[in-house]
């Protein structure tokens, strides 16, 4: 968010405020249901490994991204996946 903020000429705490007056939620909100939406998309296919996703999406670890996930969707990657794939 520094890295964005420096861009716009804003502070962090200005772009923060004026990111969520524009969009409607916070940046990281923003970026967190951006990732989650990806990673329900990417788990569509049988063959995209949890791991694998976790570090192209940002993660530091499959654990953390599990953990994020099921926060955020109720359910493991590996639940949502199995889930999806049997309404085949």
């Amino acid at each position: 968010m520094e890295d964005l903020a420096r861009a716009s000429s804003m502070s962090r705490s200005t772009f923060a405020q004026r990111f969520r007056d524009t969009v409607g939620t916070s940046p990281l909100a923003y970026l967190i249901d951006w990732r989650m939406l990806l990673a329900q998309r990417a788990l569509h296919t049988r063959d995209t490994r949890i791991g694998a996703l976790a570090f192209t999406l940002g993660y530091s670890s499959e654990s953390a991204f599990s953990s994020a996930f099921k926060k955020h969707l109720g359910e493991s990657p590996l639940a949502y996946r199995t889930r999806l794939t049997k309404n085949r």
